[in-house]
């Protein structure tokens, strides 16, 4: 068999596949409404006999699972009731998924094909059709309730009228595409953050935008801006804290000196990489006259150059776990933490 010839064979499975998904998705979305495969094939604009008796054969399919049910010859409705239940996302490194139920009942396994577009921590509803894995029963993904984050992490591969997001991650399973208009300023080889716009049921990838461009991949800043941007917390400071931190006088007073330990003599060294923006974690090495060794660990105290309630104090308790005014876990400690 030609490779020409495979493709052609192959084709009409890929076709089903999709509209079975898009047909899913018009059924779930408009419960309790009767379609016929005419209305269907209207809706999706179907005007070819082969596409049309797909369309058939796939309203008999769903029938057959128990998704919709027939009232009457040729005129199916979403089936609903106990066979569906609404829970989340539980994505797994082969790409299939658990879906754990609002009802906490058992976890409902679903393979990567019947994820239907469905990513991890969404809300979904789920449509079980039988029984898999042992007692587990097994379902497909019939509705997207919610979607649980639309901007991702990745590296950018741009073609001459378009680019992929690739981002490497169990959660997003799918390169992101993204047309050519929507690239802004981001270089081939960058990391970035993408925003899906869209997703089409027929698309194999979701679309989407650059939304911001973190830079080289390996740099110390761009990692860790790229570890924040993935859990969803804040990696840039506002405008407004940057020009109050810009105001702090570096310079520190002799009084201080007074008040603190020198340690100016004794060989420190600091554990920071050289492009930190700041070197507040050091250790020291100082031989006593018994024979042993003091090795001291340095922290900068930055409650200096802050004042309790001001506008950088207040942007560090939105970014912490513990509370910076109270130093406790207490009611004014924010839910980000990095």
């Amino acid at each position: 068999m030609t490779k020409k010839k495979e493709q052609r064979e192959k084709q009409p499975d890929l076709n089903k596949k999709q509209l079975t998904q898009t047909i899913l998705e018009i059924f779930s979305s408009n419960q309790g409404r009767s379609y016929g495969y005419k209305s269907l094939a209207k809706i999706l604009g179907l005007k070819d006999d082969g596409t049309r008796r797909i369309v058939v054969e796939i309203c008999y399919e769903l029938a057959s699972d128990g998704i919709v049910e027939q009232e009457e010859p040729g005129m199916f409705r979403f089936k609903g009731g106990s066979d569906t239940v609404l829970g989340k996302v539980d994505m797994i490194a082969s790409g299939a998924a658990f879906i754990i139920p609002e009802d906490k009942s058992g976890d409902i396994f679903v393979s990567f094909q019947n994820l239907n577009h469905a990513l991890h921590n969404d809300k979904v509803r789920v449509h079980i059709f039988k029984k898999q894995r042992g007692n587990k029963p097994e379902g497909e993904v019939v509705e997207i309730m919610e979607r649980a984050r639309k901007n991702f992490v990745g590296i950018i591969q741009i073609t001459k009228n378009f680019g992929f997001l690739t981002t490497g991650s169990k959660d997003m399973p799918y390169d992101i595409f993204i047309p050519a208009g929507s690239l802004k300023d981001v270089k081939n080889g960058e990391k970035a953050i993408a925003r899906i716009v869209e997703w089409p049921m027929y698309a194999k990838n979701p679309i989407g935008e650059i939304v911001d461009v973190l830079g080289a991949p390996g740099n110390n800043e761009v990692e860790m801006h790229s570890i924040l941007a993935e859990y969803d917390l804040p990696y840039h400071f506002p405008e407004e804290v940057n020009k109050v931190a810009e105001r702090i006088i570096d310079k520190i007073p002799a009084s201080e000196y007074k008040e603190r330990r020198d340690f100016r003599q004794t060989p420190t060294f600091t554990i920071d990489p050289a492009d930190a923006k700041d070197f507040d974690d050091a250790l020291s090495f100082k031989k006593l006259p018994n024979g042993n060794v003091e090795v001291g660990v340095h922290i900068a105290d930055v409650t200096h150059y802050v004042i309790p309630t001001s506008v950088i104090d207040n942007e560090a308790v939105e970014r912490a776990t513990l509370c910076l005014s109270c130093r406790s876990n207490c009611a004014h400690a924010s839910r980000k933490a990095f």
